[in-house]
């Protein structure tokens, strides 16, 4: 069984686009691809949602979403507020499990950050990622305070024994700051893992087959792709990091 968990620093930092990417990536090298959206907030019914979002870029990929929540807050408080039943830890691990059977790859993205609670006796996405003994992917913000949102992600798997597959900088600006560009060098230092990829910003906006042609240039060969982490830091890099 092979699932990856990939959750973020915090919201709005490229998860789903990234998640895309690796999709991409996996489908252009001849895997089949699901994800899995455990609790998907902030959308009506008749909206695209994350996973949705997933498949119109990356293409071939299965998508899947256990719950949805109409108000755009953390699951937990969004299905209390809603009086949805919420979901669980075990819903997530036992939803994966079952597509992992028929894909090679299972992406489960996460909402917001790691800790972002489930249901009312705290169940997040770590608690999936340990029920699965699947590796987590952390999707990283590119500029100002994001080692410091890194570094705690990274200890707290490193507390429940959570493997860190790597970072991947959800966002690359088009025109970096010295914050971002200095945070290529220091990521990987306050992650304890490697830097694995930084996806373009606006990159979800491209059209599908632009985004899956390109987006094997934004990760690493542990993604499939064919990104280098010291070509890129060297090339944006200030000249003394």
């Amino acid at each position: 069984m092979t699932v990856l968990v990939i959750t973020g620093t915090g919201t709005e930092v490229g998860k789903t686009v990234t998640t895309a990417a690796v999709a991409a990536v996996a489908v252009a090298s001849g895997r089949s691809v699901a994800v899995l959206k455990p609790a998907q907030t902030g959308v009506r019914p008749d909206e695209r949602g994350d996973a949705d979002e997933v498949a119109r870029l990356a293409g071939a990929v299965t998508a899947r979403e256990l719950a949805r929540y109409p108000e755009p807050l953390a699951p937990g408080t969004a299905a209390r507020r809603s009086g949805l039943p919420p979901v669980h830890p075990e819903d997530v691990a036992e939803a994966a499990a079952k597509l992992a059977v028929d894909h090679d790859l299972v992406l489960v993205e996460g909402a917001g950050g790691l800790l972002v609670r489930f249901d009312e006796a705290g169940g997040s996405l770590a608690d999936t990622a340990r029920l699965l003994g699947a590796p987590v992917l952390l999707v990283a913000s590119a500029g100002l305070g994001t080692l410091n949102t890194t570094e705690l992600t990274a200890r707290e798997l490193a507390v429940r024994d959570l493997e860190l597959t790597g970072v991947v900088i959800g966002s690359w600006p088009e025109t970096p700051d010295l914050a971002s560009r200095c945070n290529l060098a220091d990521l990987p230092v306050v992650a304890g893992a490697p830097l694995l990829g930084a996806v373009p910003a606006g990159a979800g906006a491209l059209a599908p087959a632009d985004f899956r042609a390109a987006a094997t240039g934004w990760l690493a060969p542990e993604l499939d792709g064919v990104w280098d982490a010291d070509t890129f830091t060297a090339r944006q890099g200030p000249a003394e990091l």
